[in-house]
């Protein structure tokens, strides 16, 4: 049954599908993982995100040989170390609550820690004299944060609980001497230094490049007829839910159960991949199949042998188990150009703009218009 309903509808990866880093995305919703119009955020709290600006505009006065710091550095480590404190009351001034607090580093094994890290701060920033733990946002370790941590608020305290001043002091850290975060070896680098795993850092760039993706947003100024119906159609509905099954012609509708992942779409009301493309579609009278895999075979099919350089505009982009083989599609988007999509993910997220490698197995496009 289960094998059934995937067939039948798309959009939750397989099975062995390993999807790594899903993008945050322009979108008006207040959950979802994406960055919204006009400087408000879904999954990164908006006073998260003022955060991360504020830092890049202030971290030049602390380290002027520094080339390259983005905001979206700032919110991939954020987003990968404490989801952008979600979940914590953020306060006007910063002040996030409850304080975040990692593991107790005691060699207990607990966290996947095995080496003690004596305690430096006496309990000032983690709350404990017994031994340090990571505290904030960011996840400093009070000593690492006796070096670089600034106040950025005007308050006279460097304080790694607050947003402002955490992110500040992040950026400070990234920094280093002066490294050119432009060049990729000097940002691997750097975030190797802040966490000295390379699964961390395959991580969080992952996330850096969905929200560097995101931020440029799509240029229609060359979309004409009914391609730009069909983009601005998706576009407009950027922040409504996932719903497994969700979505038809009229658009948005309550989806089925289930997802391979046991999410069931029925209290739902939204789209799935494919129930957003045959929205988009029909906006500009055109009739798509409902399933993702037999939209592959519909209009002039683009090989993804050819590359994503060969997608335009208003093309579907499909997403395979095994490439090559359509009948394994499990996923489609709508090109906008620039490398990015409008997309509707998987379960718990929202429509968004997201970067075309977001998602693994790409298996090419089609042309309908």
């Amino acid at each position: 049954m289960a094998a059934l309903l995937f067939a039948a509808v798309c959009c939750a990866a397989p099975a062995g599908i390993a999807i790594t880093a899903y993008v945050a995305l322009k979108t008006g919703a207040q959950n979802g993982g994406g960055i919204a119009e006009g400087g408000t955020a879904a999954g990164i709290p908006p006073r998260m995100l003022t955060a991360y600006k504020k830092a890049i505009q202030q971290v030049g006065k602390h380290v002027p040989k520094c080339r390259g710091m983005r905001w979206p550095i700032l919110a991939g480590i954020a987003k990968v170390e404490s989801h952008h404190a979600t979940g914590r009351n953020i306060t006007d001034n910063g002040d996030i609550r409850p304080k975040i607090y990692g593991v107790l580093l005691n060699g207990s094994g607990a966290g996947g820690n095995t080496t003690v890290f004596p305690d430096t701060d006496g309990g000032k920033w983690d709350g404990t004299a017994n031994a340090e733990r990571a505290v904030g946002p960011f996840q400093f370790l009070p000593s690492t944060w006796e070096g670089v941590g600034e106040d950025a608020g005007g308050d006279k305290i460097a304080d790694p609980h607050n947003a402002d001043d955490a992110a500040l002091g992040a950026a400070i850290y990234l920094c280093g001497n002066g490294r050119d975060l432009t060049k990729r070896d000097q940002l691997k680098a750097a975030l190797l230094q802040y966490n000295h795993s390379n699964e961390y850092v395959a991580n969080v760039l992952g996330w850096i490049d969905q929200y560097t993706a995101v931020a440029k947003g799509p240029d229609l100024k060359d979309v004409t007829g009914k391609v730009r119906t069909v983009i601005e159609a998706a576009l407009s509905q950027r922040g409504v839910p996932y719903s497994w099954g969700g979505g038809n012609a009229s658009g948005k509708s309550y989806g089925i159960c289930c997802s391979p992942g046991g999410k069931s779409g029925t209290s739902i009301k939204g789209f799935d991949c494919s129930g957003l493309t045959v929205y988009a579609f029909a906006q500009a009278g055109v009739t798509l199949p409902r399933v993702a895999s037999t939209q592959a075979g519909v209009g002039q099919r683009i090989p993804a042998s050819l590359g994503t350089s060969a997608l335009k505009p208003g093309d579907l982009v499909f997403y395979a188990g095994i490439p090559g083989r359509d009948s394994t599609i499990y996923h489609v988007g709508i090109y906008v150009g620039h490398g990015q999509m409008v997309n509707a993910p998987r379960p718990g997220t929202v429509v968004r703009l997201d970067a075309v490698n977001a998602m693994s197995g790409y298996a090419g496009g089609a042309r309908l218009l």
